[in-house]
């Protein structure tokens, strides 16, 4: 960290040299000596490439305000000198801490709007990203003629060096390899070249057919100028991308801005004590439900744990450092202990091991929360008053179902948060299409228990919204089913489901244009593990490294039998381990610290749309005001203090290298004001 610093401060005193011989850059009669205003927000320039989107995508997921402006667009603002910078109470002022650009000269070389974004770079010392380009010369690359090389990177493992580890791309252990998912897909192509002087790769690989090794991502500085030149192809979504994302945006800003950004893994493993229904492979459906024709569930074994399954568990836990939230149905538990002679086995190994687990409220017998389903057809609807009005379940019955199953908890010792709720299916929640609105019911319900925070299904509502006085909690559903024991009947269920119609499968894939079909089914001995586990946890990663907070859920089921659960959870948590430096750790946050964090980023980003942030720094003094009241996201160097009314207190806890916090100013203080070291 002390070597960022030193750069911080290195850049600062340049840019107060430069700023004060450049034409425009300092107001008349400003002092020689006075450092510029430079505000915390980033131009992108915009022409419509994946990379410069992604890069976008980045800076707003990690709360940093930017300005786009739109090649396409031929209304759009010229790059002009008054565009990049002026002056405020007589301070020169830079209007970007960083420029974004999709190669490094978008303008043309020697235009006037080339020549004033470099100016502006040169005076302020503004950093600028080249989101992709080739490897020539201008960019202090050799050609790939000249020992380098160019063409597919599918599949090729690169490294950060020694330099990117001392420096921006710290946070990563090392190593890490380019996503190869299609054998006929050309995933990522790339130039692999030679640095000339002036430039430091920070992530590169053995030059293919060659000797040596050549750069993917460096800095080249050059005349006054500094460039962080990619010279691969990318989009938002690719794990390459996605782990060097962090590092492109802290380069960038030179590790001082607005947001933070940190990665998370949580998993709900809903219907705790009770049973799940079983996949019958012969009808292709699961008995007991309303569109499984000639199955009623009798005679059918349900999927539940068993003491040895819960034993497991906590051992699990405790080898792999990572904690599940059992989100519980108490009700249902002890309905199974009275039909089975009045003992529980696995109801008593889960308390005796209870402090291991969070536990999350899911109501006390799992029932459909919101409209009284009339299940005489098939798909079920809602049932209907004798006004013709839909007949929901009542507040009192909601209140109930809350109130039975939190008590049970409470009566049992349980480390629960009353705040905290997952409905049954997420029902009392609108379900399209037969219920396009929520219970009326459940927000009074939610009132009267004191629930805060309601789980929802990211699938079918990523956005958090408002239930009353609650927030919902996007979930992400986990591809391992509900209704599955064992390997070969997950194998079995997903062949019916992502397969054609001529291959014996549902055809639902065919159907659905957001879906696709598998070449051929899986193997129901060995699909599980060779092809599931590895897409079901790439997935699962994939929303790690975008730094998506929203949990994951699966069932108890998954615990219980062949506990097919397990080698996703340890594929995705063993790669990330792999992937990241031990300052960079993956947390592992509760349902109501995660709605927290979904709830301020939502806030942040409105702040943001209606320009009532303002955030600057000036020498080593940063300053952000934003509407009382709002929890403001930094990130700023190890070391940064927090000014007091009276004195300074460090600033954030430390994560990935920096320093991070959401934070409001001080007492008595209308701004947020930081001393950076």
């Amino acid at each position: 960290m002390a070597q960022r610093a030193r750069k911080w401060r290195n850049t600062a005193a340049a840019v107060t040299a430069a700023g004060m011989i450049t034409a425009g850059a300092v107001a008349p009669g400003a002092a020689a000596a006075e450092a510029p205003r430079i505000d915390l927000k980033v131009l992108v320039v915009d022409n419509g490439d994946s990379s410069v989107r992604a890069v976008a995508a980045q800076l707003k997921s990690t709360g940093v305000p930017y300005t786009t402006v739109d090649l396409n667009d031929a209304d759009r603002p010229k790059i002009t000198e008054s565009f990049l910078s002026d002056t405020v109470d007589g301070r020169p002022r830079a209007k970007y801490q960083g420029v974004v650009l999709p190669n490094e000269s978008p303008f043309g070389a020697g235009s006037a709007e080339q020549t004033a974004l470099e100016t502006f770079e040169r005076t302020y010392g503004i950093p600028q990203v080249d989101a992709y380009t080739w490897a020539h010369p201008e960019v202090g690359l050799d050609y790939t003629s000249e020992g380098g090389w160019a063409g597919t990177l599918d599949g090729r493992e690169a490294s950060v060096t020694a330099a990117g580890k001392a420096g921006w791309f710290g946070y990563l252990d090392g190593a890490f390899r380019f996503e190869d998912n299609s054998a006929s897909v050309q995933e990522s192509y790339g130039y692999v070249a030679r640095p000339r002087a002036g430039f430091t790769s920070y992530v590169d690989i053995p030059v293919p057919g060659g000797t040596g090794r050549g750069s993917l991502v460096g800095e080249y500085a050059h005349d006054g100028r500094r460039e962080l030149v990619v010279t691969f192809a990318y989009n938002g979504n690719q794990q390459q991308f996605r782990l060097l994302a962090r590092g492109i945006v802290e380069w960038l800003t030179q590790g001082v801005h607005l947001g933070r950004t940190r990665n998370s893994f949580a998993v709900h493993i809903d219907d705790v004590f009770a049973p799940d229904s079983r996949w019958d492979t012969e009808r292709d459906c699961t008995p007991g439900d309303f569109d499984c024709a000639g199955g009623d569930g009798e005679g059918t074994k349900p999927i539940r744990m068993t003491a040895d399954d819960a034993a497991h568990a906590a051992q699990w836990q405790r080898e792999h450092g990572f904690t599940m939230d059992m989100v519980y149905n108490a009700g249902s538990g002890e309905e199974w202990k009275t039909e089975h002679g009045g003992t529980d086995a696995l109801t008593d190994r889960l308390l005796a091991d209870k402090a291991q687990y969070r536990w999350v409220n899911h109501t006390y017998t799992h029932p459909f929360l919101g409209c009284v389903q009339d299940t005489s057809t098939v798909p079920w609807s809602c049932a209907k008053n004798a006004d013709g009005s839909t007949k929901y379940m009542s507040r009192a019955e909601i209140a109930a179902q809350i109130r039975d199953n939190h008590a049970w908890a409470v009566n049992k010792g349980l480390p629960v948060d009353r705040t905290e709720l997952v409905t049954g299916e997420h029902s009392g929640l609108r379900t399209l299409p037969q219920q396009p609105a929520d219970n009326p019911n459940l927000a009074g319900a939610l009132a009267d228990t004191g629930v805060r925070w309601v789980a929802s299904d990211n699938s079918r509502e990523p956005e958090q919204r408002a239930i009353g006085n609650a927030l919902t909690v996007p979930r992400h559903p986990m591809n391992v089913y509900y209704n599955v024991g064992t390997a070969a009947e997950m194998a079995d269920e997903y062949n019916w489901v992502y397969t054609s119609r001529a291959d014996g499968g549902s055809g639902v894939c065919e159907d659905n244009p957001a879906s696709t079909c598998l070449d051929e089914p899986l193997d129901p001995a060995t699909g599980y593990a060779e092809h599931i586990v590895p897409q079901e946890a790439r997935t699962a990663l994939g929303h790690v490294l975008a730094g998506d907070p929203r949990p994951h859920y699966a069932h108890q089921s998954n615990l219980a039998e062949d506990r097919l659960l397990y080698p996703v959870m340890e594929k995705v948590l063993d790669d990330y381990r792999a992937l990241f430096a031990d300052n960079t750790p993956l947390e592992n946050p509760r349902h109501s610290a995660i709605g927290t964090e979904v709830q301020r980023r939502a806030a942040w980003q409105t702040a943001l749309a209606n320009g009532r942030v303002t955030a600057y720094r000036i020498g080593n003094t940063v300053t952000v005001t934003a509407p009382s009241g709002t929890q403001i996201p930094v990130t700023a160097p190890d070391g940064t203090q927090k000014q007091l009314l009276l004195g300074t207190s460090a600033f954030g806890t430390p994560y990935a290298g920096a320093r991070s916090a959401w934070t409001t100013p001080a007492a008595l203080q209308s701004a947020l004001t930081l001393k950076l070291p």
